[in-house]
Order: C-alpha cells, then sequence, then structure tokens
C-alpha cells in the first residue's frame, strides 16, 4: 500500500465536524415526551408522571457557568483566590475593545497578539 492510499483510507474513517456520532431514537431521543421518565437525573428531582396528555415535560437544569466548566475541564476554580483561598467576585465584565487596550497599556502589557509564525513544510509522502 503506497502512502497516499493509506492517506486516503484514514481520511475516509475521520467523521465530519459537529456531526454526531450516536444518535438516540424512541423513547431516548432529545424530544422524547417520556425521556424524563426513562432517563435518570437528579436523585432530588423525582419527575411525577403526567396524566394529562399534552403535559410539557418538566424544566431542565440550567447550563453551567463558565467558572464551573474551567474548574471542571482545566482545574482552575475561579471561585477563590488562588493565593489565600478566600473567595472572589467579579467586579466588571470589560468587553470594549478600546477599554481593554487603554487598560492592558496602563498596566504596560502588549496590547496586541503575537504573531503567528507561519507552518512548517512537511513532506508527508516521504518515508524514513
Amino acid at each position: 500500500m503506497t502512502p497516499l492510499e493509506f492517506l486516503q483510507r484514514l481520511a475516509a474513517l475521520v467523521p465530519r465536524p459537529r456531526l454526531h456520532l450516536i444518535r438516540f431514537h424512541g423513547v431516548l431521543a432529545p424530544n422524547a415526551a417520556l425521556r424524563s421518565q426513562i432517563v435518570p437525573g437528579d436523585p432530588d428531582q423525582v419527575p411525577a408522571p403526567s396524566t394529562e396528555p399534552n403535559a410539557s415535560p418538566p424544566a431542565t437544569r440550567a447550563r453551567m457557568s463558565w467558572a464551573q466548566l474551567l474548574k471542571r475541564v482545566f482545574e482552575i476554580d475561579m471561585a477563590a483566590c488562588p493565593h489565600c483561598g478566600s473567595p472572589l467576585t467579579l467586579i466588571a465584565a470589560i468587553e470594549e475593545p478600546a477599554v481593554i487596550v487603554k487598560s492592558l497599556a496602563h498596566l504596560g502589557l502588549p496590547t496586541r497578539a503575537l504573531p503567528r509564525s507561519p507552518a512548517r513544510a512537511r513532506n508527508l509522502l516521504q518515508t524514513a
């Protein structure tokens, strides 16, 4: 098998971006009426079976906050000070680019992102 044939076969196995590889049907489908009675949830919240035919499904939990996601993924606790461990509070969220540039310049930090270096050329078809 040539290296090009190998890459063609390998590329055929890679799924397209943002394609779900597991699909649920029937009661396990995301919008199924009986899903809340089948899929386990919080032990404190036991859904009561509804007798109405057009009853709306119970409300789902809200998404995790960005601080909880950072703690879960990167083990960064945004709710506690890294030096003393005391709780932190959010003072402001600066979203305006002009204010961000002014604040970074005042702190002596770079106001522009570092330039990216060009990708290195590699010959993938060359065998070692």
